[in-house]
């Protein structure tokens, strides 16, 4: 895979990565900006618009329009919105790239943003809330973040935002938040796939090098790109070590929540639903994006939860039947992040299936004592204790786990573009696919023990649970016990 880093004349990043042995070409345009940029007032503001560029642009002057043109080549084109990035693209075959620049850059520069779409689309996007609101699984996972970073901080609250958010929307928002954001040095371009490296250039200075998001001025606001956001900061994590937070985040814009003796509290966030599963999100607080134990979560992770051979699959899905989803996953923003086991268990035994969770999480971090005291000779010949060892066969399956399910996410081109456009707008530095692999290579055991000892705190446990129960006590005492 060759990858290519180039500026265009107005300060766009393009990152170009060849694929070999595909026909597609990937075109995504990467925005910083965010559900974490918006004003309270309209939460929201940021998936919403995502969606108002589909209803219109200058080049094509409706919905149809645009659909039609991606269309009439067979492209696939969507776009997805997240806490810190908003993300456009195209999937075409290599002789219709000039068309994926061409749509995309009317997109995401000529939105016509006409006041009857926006007063129809809130409709469609107040029923896309209600849909999730109805999904469970999507539900406790939003819950779970309103959770551990509290609600009402920009890193808590909801992507989608709140019907009574999207209902005080007004062109204005959108301008405003185009104008603060939308600006060339806030973005990047990937593309991925099957192309001429000369072609793409040509295309992307063509469609985008020309383009400035002006003030009402008329003019290039000086810093273009340096936004401020309410953030998050777990004191946990780095003490007075700020080496790991977005450098555009201004000091006093910093949210913690804690409890009365200022450490941040294990606690539940309950939503009472009629469902036939109990769904849950049981998490701790970890590190940031970027940070120097990355491949090490992700190695921890893949022994919990990754896969049907892991330590929760095994404990709780086959040997106890308690549910029939459960795995555990990492997920980092620019200045925070965490570990979770996430899983949809019967109802009558939700208590025993969060016990065993905990206790399978919690026994990683145990097992480090054990293998202390193997290193010291001094073996300990308590089974348990023993059986909490991560061994060298147990360590190795979870890297390649990681690897292999790494790189069979490359063979989409999709995918290849999103891995090095968003980690580049979001970490400013490119990650190779070699930096990746001998990351997870180098992990060792003493590496697991050493994140899961720090990380499974109680003081930094939280769990999200939807389904028809109406006492979150019960399970505030199940976290303690």
């Amino acid at each position: 895979m060759k990858l290519n880093k180039s500026t265009l004349s107005n300060g766009i990043t393009l990152i170009t990565s060849s694929v070999p042995g595909v026909e597609s070409c990937t075109v995504q345009v990467f925005v910083r900006a965010g559900s974490r940029d918006e004003n309270t007032r309209v939460a929201g503001l940021a998936h919403f618009l995502e969606h108002m560029v589909f209803k219109g642009t200058s080049r094509y002057p409706s919905a149809q329009a645009v659909s039609t043109a991606a269309d009439s080549i067979g492209a696939e084109i969507n776009a997805s919105t997240d806490k810190e990035r908003t993300a456009y693209h195209l999937k075409v075959t290599q002789k219709h790239v000039e068309l994926a620049f061409d749509v995309l850059s009317d997109m995401v520069f000529e939105p016509l943003l006409e006041p009857q779409e926006i007063e129809r689309e809130k409709g469609v996007i107040i029923q896309e809330i209600a849909m999730y609101e109805d999904l469970p699984p999507q539900k406790v996972a939003t819950s779970f973040e309103e959770l551990l970073y509290g609600d009402k901080t920009s890193l808590g609250h909801d992507i989608a935002g709140k019907p009574a958010n999207i209902k005080r929307v007004t062109k204005n928002d959108f301008v405003e938040f185009r104008k603060k954001l939308y600006q060339p040095k806030n973005m990047v371009i990937s593309v991925a796939g099957k192309f001429e490296q000369r072609k793409i250039e040509e295309l992307a200075e063509k469609w985008f090098g020309d383009h400035a998001t002006l003030n009402e001025k008329g003019v290039i606001p000086a810093q273009a790109g340096i936004h401020t956001r309410n953030v998050f900061l777990d004191p946990h994590l780095h003490g007075d070590d700020k080496s790991f937070l977005d450098p555009r985040i201004r000091e006093d814009d910093r949210v913690v929540r804690q409890n009365d003796n200022g450490r941040v509290a294990p606690d539940v966030r309950l939503v009472t639903k009629l469902t036939e599963q109990a769904h849950l999100v049981l998490g701790f607080s970890g590190n940031p994006l970027g940070h120097k134990d990355r491949y090490i979560e992700t190695v921890l992770s893949a022994i919990l939860g990754g896969g049907m051979s892991s330590r929760l699959f095994s404990q709780v899905r086959e040997k106890r039947g308690l549910a029939y989803y459960i795995h555990t996953s990492v997920q980092h923003y620019t200045d925070a992040g965490y570990l979770a086991a996430r899983a949809g268990v019967e109802l009558g035994k939700v208590d025993e299936a969060i016990k065993v969770i905990l206790d399978v999480i919690l026994n990683v971090s145990e097992g480090s004592l054990a293998h202390a005291r193997d290193m010291a000779s001094a073996r300990d010949s308590s089974p348990a204790a023993q059986n909490d060892k991560v061994t060298e066969k147990e360590l190795s399956k979870a890297k390649e786990y990681a690897k292999g399910r790494f790189l069979l996410s490359l063979e989409d081109t999709e995918n290849v573009s999103d891995f090095f456009g968003e980690h580049y707008l979001l970490e400013g530095r490119l990650r190779t696919v070699e930096d990746v692999l001998s990351g997870i290579d180098n992990v060792t055991a003493e590496d697991v023990y050493r994140v899961a000892g720090s990380f499974f705190q109680e003081d930094r446990l939280n769990l999200a649970i939807v389904g028809p129960f109406d006492n979150p006590e019960r399970f505030r005492k199940l976290l303690r016990s």
